[in-house]
């Protein structure tokens, strides 16, 4: 009673908001584009060293809500104080700065640095053998700054303007129910409300408090890093022998951070795939050196351990993508007919309820945006594409590029469509078909170059068109004018185009970024690169007794995926995540650790306090992962100075020592 109370309270005060709705051009502020830039500058960062270290990000759409009230609300309080006169900071603005800073981070994440673009560089070339077959010495292109924001301009603001002028059947007619943008719109509509004030007030000092502490603890652990191996990162927690099997809590606080974002099930699935992998397959495989693979090949050789790691674990992520990608389609199709077929066939619903959406949809339909500027947006962006990537990748020609561009705009619709009904972004997926297609159309000579980078057209265009119908979806909630948001959406966009290689370049040449020791290990660039290989040769590119492997490990991600869509509901719900359980196959185990402490942090937090812990929990994560990724900043500018820590923290066995 008392959370159906609290919601009509909060309905009536959205349709009492409605009178004071400020026009488009009114939600967007200068101290909102500061603010975005502040937030989609910390995030760019923070998504960066994950896509380098372990390449499994969680959604930090909430936390970007949450960051963007505590900026603007601390901004205005400290103006009052010092007598300044300020606006009011509406949920409409709120809504625009957490679309704009998402836009932004968004090209950190799904622009390729820790996958098909950094598999294009020569050390990824190197990885996959130089003596492999479809894996040509002119098969490799450098990172660069110029052609990197330039690829990046050309290819991610044709997924804007796609889906745009079907936005209205998406969020109203369909009534698509995008979870993330729904969760997203309640956290701020709480915000703005006038019973969220008080918990607000403690979100706010518990992001203040662990974004505080983390940052010191982050600064702290830097004093002991002072060479190889060295510091916190290296604590051998269970012991030295399981420390070599990667088995070992790091003292990350993004990745605690992360773990209590993810749900349990992600956590569990990765210590799972670390146990499976560090703990039973790679020891019993190493020890068939000089049988199945030569004893005197490097260690990061396709033809070595590396290589079942990397097969193996393309194994379950195809596995587990093309299961999930046939079950969308099916349930996005089926979905659809039955929305035709029931469309004159809805219930009236409540009176209270009929109003609020009535005026949620007045708002949404007010401020149109035209269709033609839509239509003629895409064409335009699309030839400059078609024109501009054959100059930079002359593997991919022209006609691909204008093949994609005709068949994207459905493939984009079937993503949106499905992320509207499962929450489940399959743009990855869209990108590995693509990849493989052309890879293997190509052919040898520059089969390798012209599927990463056709992956990466797909994938851009699919992942920033259903992020877009996302954003929709919270401004159609918290009556956001779509024009702003779509504005908010192109200035976030051009930020995180020159952001995002900025903010890798810093990495790349502060870090030892593709290291298979190091930390920086860049995971999925090598997995992307012998996709495309695997495209072009076939299975003759796998190691001995590989593909045997690979076909178990195949069925066993299309059965696990089949046991939890069809088994019964409590032990269904357990079957574990082999795209998850692929992560550390490749990178490690102790990432996996991390998580699992965040993930049981939050179960004792929900046993001692169910009332605070749901509302506290993404607080206190978004404050662990910011504080984190903060000092990622002045530690790399200290690197780039060559000031070194001054102390290194090591382990070594008692003998050595």
């Amino acid at each position: 009673m008392e959370i159906e109370r609290d919601n009509l309270d909060q309905m009536t005060e959205q349709c009492d908001d409605l009178k004071r709705v400020p026009p488009w051009n009114k939600q967007i502020t200068v101290r909102g584009i500061v603010a975005s830039l502040f937030i989609g500058i910390i995030y760019s960062v923070v998504v960066m060293k994950l896509n380098l270290t372990t390449g499994l990000v969680p959604n930090l759409n909430v936390s970007a809500a949450l960051l963007a009230f505590v900026f603007v609300s601390a901004w205005t309080k400290l103006l009052e104080k010092a007598k300044f006169t300020t606006t009011p900071f509406t949920r409409q603005e709120n809504t625009i700065i957490q679309t704009c800073a998402v836009s932004c981070y968004s090209i950190a994440l799904g622009g390729g640095f820790g996958s098909y673009l950094l598999g294009l560089n020569k050390r990824t070339y190197e990885q996959a053998g130089v003596d492999t077959e479809g894996n040509p010495p002119w098969s490799y292109k450098e990172p660069a700054l110029d052609w990197m924001i330039g690829f990046l301009f050309v290819v991610s603001f044709v997924g804007l303007l796609c889906l745009v002028p079907i936005r209205k059947i998406m969020i109203i007619d369909y009534k698509l129910s995008y979870p993330s943008g729904t969760a997203t719109a309640v956290l701020i509509n709480g915000f703005h409300s006038a019973k969220g004030d008080k918990m607000t007030k403690k979100q706010v000092h518990g992001f203040t408090k662990f974004f505080s502490l983390s940052f010191v603890w982050s600064f702290f652990q830097w004093f002991f890093a002072g060479g190889d191996q060295c510091g916190f990162v290296f604590f051998p927690t269970f012991g030295l022998k399981a420390f070599k099997q990667s088995f070992y809590f790091d003292f990350s606080m993004t990745y605690v951070g992360a773990g209590m974002i993810c749900s349990h099930l992600v956590n569990l699935s990765l210590l799972l795939g670390a146990v499976l992998s560090w703990g039973v397959m790679w020891p019993l495989i190493g020890k068939k050196k000089g049988d199945w693979f030569p004893e005197n090949i490097k260690e990061t050789s396709m033809e070595s351990l590396n290589g079942y790691k990397i097969f193996i674990s393309i194994a379950l992520i195809l596995g587990d993508g093309l299961y999930n990608f046939c079950k969308t389609l099916w349930f996005t199709f089926r979905s659809m007919h039955s929305a035709f077929k029931k469309k004159n066939l809805q219930t009236a619903p409540d009176s209270k309820n009929q109003t609020l959406e009535a005026r949620r949809n007045e708002v949404f339909i007010r401020d149109t945006i035209p269709f033609w500027l839509a239509l003629v947006g895409y064409i335009l962006f699309s030839i400059i594409s078609i024109i501009v990537i054959p100059i930079m990748f002359p593997p991919l020609k022209w006609y691909y590029v204008l093949v994609a561009y005709i068949f994207a705009p459905s493939l984009c619709f079937c993503n949106a469509y499905g992320a509207g009904l499962t929450d489940m972004n399959m743009a990855y997926n869209y990108g590995k078909v693509a990849l493989f297609v052309l890879a293997s159309m190509v052919g040898k000579e520059n089969g390798v170059v012209a599927g990463l980078i056709g992956c990466g057209l797909i994938k851009s265009m699919a992942s920033i068109s259903s992020d877009l119908m996302h954003d929709f979806k919270t401004g159609h909630l918290t009556l956001t004018s779509p024009r702003s948001m779509l504005v908010s959406q192109v200035i976030g966009t051009a930020i995180g185009c020159i952001v995002a290689p900025l903010t890798f370049f810093l990495f790349y040449k502060t870090f030892d970024v593709g290291n298979p020791n190091g930390e920086y290990k860049a995971p999925y660039a090598l997995v992307y690169r012998n996709m495309a290989i695997l495209g072009v040769e076939g299975f003759s590119a796998l190691p001995h007794h590989c593909l045997h492997l690979c076909y178990g490990f195949f069925g066993f991600a299309v059965l696990a995926n089949f046991l939890r869509d069809v088994g019964p509901g409590k032990s269904g719900k357990w079957v574990p995540l082999p795209m998850a359980m692929a992560v550390p196959f490749l990178v490690g185990a102790y990432f996996a650790i991390d998580m699992c402490v965040g993930s049981l942090v939050v179960y004792v937090w929900h046993r001692i306090d169910k009332v605070r812990a749901p509302v506290m929990v993404p607080a206190v994560a978004s404050g662990l992962i910011c504080g984190d990724g903060l000092w990622i900043l002045p530690s790399c500018i200290l690197a780039l100075f060559k000031i070194s820590p001054p102390i290194c923290m090591n382990f070594l066995p008692s003998k050595s020592n």
